[in-house]
């Protein structure tokens, strides 16, 4: 699979660094954020080994009457399976004994996707399938790869936060988020580079 990425000459080996650095922004309805920048050191190595090993696939979905491609490419990790490279086991392992105090449970699954480029997006939507409809819980994401936004709003209402995430950087969405709260990835007619994101999830979250 050949892509257009353009790795960093400085980028340095492959480690995790503190969550003790996590900064949080408080959102309404006892929703938050937690943003991490360049938590996965070594991220270019990350992001092609991933590129490399993760079995990628593309989806269609029902829209209307007809069957559409979903704008990206998916594979997910379910409980008890093999995660693709040592640092995303380090990774999550790290965020559930971080994270305990407050989830009360352990990061399960690992959700991945991969945007090619600018045309690849995923729409407005809140992680709220499963015990997440009804309660409050976490998503943890870490991106690799080229920096692509991610737009955060009230359920149907205007854009409230915007961050830009590649190179390693952790966005953890926790609280009631995912019910009261939606996320997206827009599309861009800017030339980006290739993105994946990791998701962990929590048991039934998704």
């Amino acid at each position: 699979m050949a892509v257009q990425f353009q790795a960093s000459l400085f980028d340095a080996a492959t480690g995790l660094g503190s969550l003790g650095s996590l900064a949080r922004t408080e959102l309404s309805h006892d929703a938050w954020v937690d943003v991490l920048p360049g938590w996965v050191t070594g991220a270019d190595a990350v992001f092609e080994s991933l590129l490399r090993v993760v079995p990628w696939r593309a989806e269609q979905r029902q829209m209307y009457d007809a069957m559409v491609d979903v704008p990206r490419l998916v594979h997910t990790y379910g409980i008890g399976a093999e995660l693709p490279d040592p640092i995303l086991t380090s990774a999550r392992d790290s965020l559930s004994a971080h994270y305990e105090p407050e989830l009360g449970e352990p990061f399960m699954t690992a959700g991945c996707c991969y945007y090619r480029d600018g045309r690849d997006s995923v729409a407005w939507h809140g992680d709220n399938l499963g015990r997440s409809r009804t309660h409050d819980t976490m998503v943890a994401i870490v991106s690799f790869g080229s920096p692509r936004k991610l737009q955060l709003r009230p359920r149907g209402g205007p854009i409230a936060l915007e961050l830009s995430l590649g190179h390693g950087d952790l966005v953890v969405m926790g609280g009631s988020c995912q019910r009261t709260w939606e996320h997206c990835v827009p599309k861009t007619s800017r030339p980006v580079g290739p993105r994946i994101s990791i998701q962990f999830r929590p048991r039934n979250v998704w």
